[in-house]
């Protein structure tokens, strides 16, 4: 099964090796029509601490690092 590939923008960098990526979804409303928008926050696996705050940032899925952290940082 291929891995889940999101993007998102970087809302917290205080934690070592940790970041908090805010990944906003855009759908139609299934009965209303409405585009609507969600988000949600995932922890991501930063090794480098190379990161900011605003940054936009692609994470992928990945085993388990904690109880919170199962995604990663993808290099591109």
């Amino acid at each position: 099964m291929t891995k889940k590939v999101l993007k998102g923008l970087v809302t917290s960098a205080k934690n070592n090796k940790t970041i908090v990526v805010k990944v906003t979804r855009r759908f139609k409303h299934p009965f209303y029509g409405k585009v609507i928008s969600r988000s949600k926050k995932y922890h991501a696996h930063d090794e480098k601490n190379k990161f900011k705050i605003g940054d936009v940032v692609e994470i992928s899925e990945c085993k388990p690092i904690s109880k919170k952290k199962t995604w990663e940082i993808i290099d591109r």
